[in-house]
């Protein structure tokens, strides 16, 4: 499907390139998982984790603009380089216009990006505290422990993570709720012992799928008395 100029591969928590470094390199995942986030404000945001067959890199390209976010291998992660001069071939067949409306396009993005990571630190809550959690594989419940949590997911500490795609049930009860909340989640991602560091523990990252309105609630309460916390320190 492309032309593959190298391979290159990663380990876990390796910088593949960092936010405004220069670059013009486009890749392509062969096999593993890499997340895409940017630091706003002193925070890092992640803006999403990208799997085999997607493409990264290419604003470089298009644009000459510095890259635009820090992208980091979860787990081991290959990347194909696509050829330089195959991709600059394919450019310059497009008019000069076209490749004009293009580099418009890129800037735009790059904008827009900044834009809404900026409104997103103001409005994100995410609480740091290591919470006790239970989830249920398929024979019997693991517990584990979470220290990042948000309105829309969380990371699950685990030493028995389970595998990306798969779809569970996790309970969770927030500090001063005595309410047992009962989540759907599905696994983005899933780091095993042998990548272990201090910055990149064992676990893995739950995106929440299905919640009871009650649960929205109390998650919303928890985050917002968390947000107040922080705002009087």
């Amino acid at each position: 499907m492309y032309n593959i100029a190298s391979e290159e591969t990663y380990q876990d928590g390796q910088i593949i390139f960092d936010e405004g470094s220069s670059g013009t390199l486009v890749y392509v995942i062969l096999s593993g998982t890499v997340e895409v986030s940017k630091t706003v404000g002193g925070k890092k945001f992640v803006i999403e984790f990208l799997q085999p067959g997607e493409v990264f890199g290419e604003l470089g390209f298009l644009g000459g603009i510095e890259r635009t976010a820090t992208v980091r291998a979860i787990g081991e992660a290959t990347l194909g380089v696509i050829d330089r001069a195959f991709l600059d071939e394919e450019f310059n067949k497009l008019s000069s216009n076209f490749r004009a409306i293009l580099i418009a396009v890129v800037e735009r993005f790059k904008k827009m990006i900044d834009q809404t990571c900026a409104f997103s630190s103001g409005k994100e809550t995410r609480a740091l505290e290591s919470l006790s959690v239970r989830y249920k594989d398929k024979k019997a419940f693991i517990d584990g422990y979470t220290g990042n949590l948000s309105s829309g997911g969380l990371f699950i500490g685990t030493e028995k993570p389970l595998r990306e795609g798969e779809q569970f049930f996790l309970k969770l009860q927030l500090p001063g709720f005595p309410h047992i909340m009962q989540i759907k989640c599905e696994v983005v991602w899933a780091r095993e012992k042998a990548g272990n560091t201090h910055d990149s523990p064992t676990g893995m990252g739950i995106r929440f799928l299905e919640m009871t309105k009650k649960d929205n609630q109390v998650m919303k309460q928890y985050l917002k008395d968390i947000a107040k916390g922080e705002e009087r320190d």
